[in-house]
């Protein structure tokens, strides 16, 4: 049974703002979904030097940058951040490319083949999940697999299918 901190320092909502992110292709909208039900399935998520919680994420993109606002669970707007995408372009790039690799390998490739892009896919994803953290210090307080799980979404919000 989980504490009442730690009940108190997780998302229990992630909304996308369709105005600004839009609406995807099936599969976009499904890897979307997916995203967004692991993340609030499991996450550490908290503001510093606040005692609320649990909290509510809505994500935009504002003149190409991600717009992260914390919620209370009601709704309430408690503080929003912004996120210039630059520093993820390069990693989102690489990301899409090896995940292509990946896909394709599974289809034609040896079980080696499969591994060994396997590993490059979730080392980029764990750097990937470092830079969030970097880039969130002082503003959000997630752990690893949290930052693992939000780069997902916005990988998600890139991806072409």
């Amino acid at each position: 049974m989980a504490s009442e901190g730690n009940e108190r320092c997780r998302l229990v909502a992630v909304t996308l703002d369709e105005g600004s992110i839009g609406r995807g292709n099936p599969d976009q909208e499904h890897e979307r979904a997916i995203a967004i039900y692991d993340i609030v399935e499991e996450n550490f998520f908290a503001l510093p030097n606040y005692d609320g919680g649990p909290y509510a994420l809505h994500i935009a993109l504002i003149e190409k940058r991600l717009c992260f606002e914390v919620r209370t669970q009601i709704g309430e707007t408690l503080v929003t951040h912004h996120l210039s995408l630059t520093p993820f372009r390069k990693v989102i790039r690489d990301y899409e490319f090896i995940c292509d690799s990946y896909y394709k390998a599974i289809r034609s490739g040896s079980p080696s083949q499969i591994e060994a892009i396997d590993m490059g896919r979730r080392g980029l994803h764990n750097e990937a999940a470092e830079l969030l953290m970097k880039r969130l210090e002082g503003k959000l307080v997630v752990d690893f697999d949290t930052a693992r799980r939000i780069f997902t979404l916005i990988f998600a919000l890139h991806w072409r299918g």
